[in-house]
This record gives structure tokens, C-alpha cells and sequence, in this order.
């Protein structure tokens, strides 16, 4: 058996090296074009279906802790009606970036796979980790995700608080400071911060 598959599988490597005797090249080149739109379409359509709140939403450990406080908030449920879908927060816009992210996302399926947050339970037991782990992601990408958004060029300081309009005014332009370092807890509840340090 393993004979005849290594025969096999030579027998096919000697096909596709050698020159094609039946296509021009001018159909190889134009089927291979053809072939890359197809993968290229169905890689996209993939990315996208990956981005969707049905996608990030489709396992319980989402849709039973961080989706039910999302819906509590300003991003979800606002006067004009946009919501912000987990990817918003959470995979950035550009392509690049968002390949990046995705390749990284994909290690954080192991926790669904090895149930170490399949519970309410082990949630609360891993939220703090986890938090801090995507605000280290957004501190070092400098809240790229939230400027997607929201442009301080656009900001109307006369309309937000005197808190806000104080903190903005001292802290745009600083650069070692950006969104997620006052913004914690924005869309999900905050974990047990006991010794963390205060914006």
C-alpha cells in the first residue's frame, strides 16, 4: 500500500514538473489567473465570515460572558443605532494588520479546544489575564482598532465632559499614552483589578 501511494504521488511530481506537451502557456497562464481570482474570492469571503458577530458569538464561552456585556453598553445599544461588532474592537481594518491578528486569534482557539474558559467559572479565574493581554495588544498597536472609529481630529471637545475634556486635551498628542490606557472596561466589565495600577 505505502508502495503504490509513493508510486503514485511520483507519478504525479513527474506531470507536473515537466512541460505541458497538450496548453499553450498562454491558457496555463490564463487558467492560473482564473484559479487565484477563485482562491483569492473564497480566501476573502472566509476572512469575512470570520469578522461576523454570528462567527464570534457561535461559542458559548463568548456569547455567555463578554457578548452579554457588550450589549449593556454604548458601543452596542446607542441613540444612532451603530453597534460595534467584536471584530471592530478586536481585528484591525487594514489588511495586513488584520492577517496578523488572525494568525494570532488562531492560537487563542486553544482555549476553546482544551476548555480552559468553558465555564462562567474558569472565566472569572482567566478574565484578568486575558484582559491583560488584549490591553497589552492594544497599547503596543497604539489603539489602532479604536482609531478606526474614532478620529481626535474629529473630536468636539466642547461637547464631552470636563473630565474628558481635560484628559484630551493633555494626553492626544502625548505619545506614550493611548486609548486603552484610560478606556478599560469600555466594552466589558473590568476583572478584579486588585493591584493593578490606575490609569
Amino acid at each position: 500500500m505505502a508502495t503504490q501511494l509513493k508510486e503514485l504521488l511520483l507519478r504525479y511530481w513527474a506531470v507536473i514538473r515537466r512541460p505541458s506537451v497538450h496548453y499553450s502557456l498562454g491558457f496555463l497562464s490564463v487558467g492560473g489567473f482564473i484559479a487565484g481570482v477563485i482562491f483569492w474570492g473564497g480566501f476573502n469571503t472566509a476572512m469575512e465570515a470570520t469578522n461576523t458577530m454570528a462567527f464570534c458569538t457561535s461559542c458559548h464561552e463568548m456569547r455567555d460572558n463578554v457578548f452579554q456585556e457588550l450589549q449593556t453598553t454604548i458601543h452596542y445599544n446607542n441613540r444612532s443605532g451603530v453597534t460595534a461588532k467584536c471584530s471592530d474592537c478586536h481585528v484591525p481594518h487594514n489588511w495586513t494588520d488584520k492577517i496578523a491578528r488572525k494568525m494570532q486569534a488562531s492560537k487563542e482557539v486553544w482555549g476553546k479546544v482544551f476548555g480552559t474558559v468553558d465555564t462562567r467559572e474558569k472565566f472569572e479565574e482567566n478574565r484578568l489575564r486575558l484582559a491583560q493581554h488584549e490591553w497589552a495588544r492594544l497599547k503596543s498597536n497604539n489603539s489602532l482598532e479604536c482609531r478606526n472609529c474614532h478620529n481626535y481630529d474629529n473630536m468636539d471637545f466642547t461637547r464631552q465632559s470636563p473630565r474628558a475634556q481635560a484628559m484630551h486635551s493633555k494626553y492626544l498628542e502625548n505619545e506614550e499614552k493611548t486609548c486603552i490606557d484610560c478606556h478599560k472596561g469600555i466594552a466589558h466589565h473590568l476583572p478584579d483589578m486588585k493591584g493593578e495600577p490606575l490609569p
